[in-house]
């Protein structure tokens, strides 16, 4: 066993295990165990069951989106700081920083290719268990060698699933419904790729990302990628190219959805959402956000209970620090009455000085 087939060897056993699966269910659903129509379903199943696993990816993918964008700005400043230098340490330079940032914001460039890397692997499998089912050969795993045959017979409108277009141009006696079959799925398959990414690059890119280097590679890619999906379709078997359209409709249903409901800000996409959502009422402005965090009432700590022994104790440096006590006061206020009295006259003293001031008020007349 080489190398490529020990890789292979757990993927194309998963593979088995999920068309087979499939394959049961519709079987016990009424459709024949030896007609076409479980197996293309079953495939179908097989799309379900690695892009309802693919989830994940994705949404790590659209969160890598999300940081190039707002990496865009800073990417563009590093640009405009080597630019015009061609020498080999400004490059290296240039490209250590650029992956700082990606590090920094836990982002790549990458990233937006993982689901497709991911999905490769599935797509040789298939072609490998469905070039040994069209030899008559058992499958590594669950696929025995009666539904090997059952599965490279399958024909889907007339068109076995393990034929392919090349074969028909190199035949002496082509079958037209092979053909005619194949280069409608590589049709389909082809535009609902193009239609994906154009969906993507038109309405949810921000005018930022657009006027970035970056963008305008995406836009190549765009356009080089539909070239190289037709020569795979007409090379791949039918079954691979249909399994290449079904996830192409799940991926551009999937983009459809997310770019209406999550778009990356700033974009298109984002801008119809904010109208689509003032129109029906629905828009919080964030000036009616910041009047209620504005309004909202400040939260208080509850002010805990304290004892009558912790008031006391409390209030005794209060009271050591010059704040006099009852006692005090009492004491000083009795204290101050003689002070503030020496001139003023008391009880019996004040009659007699009285009596002695009615004797004496006139002096003079006495001496008369």
């Amino acid at each position: 066993m080489d190398i490529f087939a020990l890789v292979m060897w757990p993927i194309k056993f998963a593979i088995e295990v999920v068309l087979v699966s499939w394959h049961w269910v519709f079987t016990q659903l009424g459709l024949p165990a030896d007609g076409g129509v479980g197996w293309v379903l079953s495939v179908v199943g097989l799309v379900v069951v690695v892009r309802s696993a693919m989830i994940p990816l994705m949404v790590r993918q659209i969160k890598s989106q999300r940081m190039m964008m707002e990496l865009a700005p800073e990417l563009k400043k590093l640009q405009a700081k080597y630019k015009g230098k061609t020498d080999r340490y400004s490059r290296e330079q240039m490209s250590r920083e650029q992956m700082e940032l990606y590090k920094n914001r836990g982002t790549s460039p990458f990233a937006s290719c993982l689901p497709l890397l991911v999905q490769m692997p599935i797509f040789f499998g298939l072609y490998t268990v469905l070039n040994e089912a069209g030899k008559g050969l058992a499958g590594v795993g669950l696929l025995s060698e009666t539904m090997a045959k059952g599965f490279a017979n399958a024909t889907l409108f007339g068109a076995r699933l393990s034929d392919t277009l090349s074969a028909q141009f190199s035949s002496a006696d082509p079958n037209v419904a092979v053909i005619i079959v194949a280069t409608i799925l590589v049709a389909l398959m082809v535009g609902s790729q193009f239609f994906t990414q154009l969906q993507i690059m038109g309405k949810n890119i921000s005018p930022e990302t657009k006027a970035s280097p970056m963008f305008k590679q995406q836009r190549m890619v765009l356009y080089f990628l539909p070239f190289v999906m037709v020569f795979s379709g007409v090379a791949f078997p039918l079954g691979v190219v249909f399994y290449w359209f079904v996830s192409n409709f799940w991926t551009m249903v999937q983009q459809y959805v997310v770019i209406r409901n999550m778009p990356n800000p700033g974009s298109d996409a984002d801008i119809a959402r904010i109208e689509r959502l003032r129109r029906k009422g629905k828009l919080v402005e964030p000036e009616a956000i910041a009047a209620e965090v504005s309004a909202a009432p400040v939260s208080r700590q509850r002010q805990q209970p304290v004892s009558k022994k912790r008031k006391a104790s409390a209030t005794k440096p209060a009271n050591a620090a010059g704040k006099p006590s009852t006692s005090q006061s009492k004491t000083g206020a009795s204290a101050a009455k003689p002070a503030a009295s020496p001139n003023k006259p008391t009880g019996s003293g004040s009659t007699q000085n009285s009596a002695q001031g009615g004797s004496g008020q006139n002096p003079k007349k006495k001496g008369k």
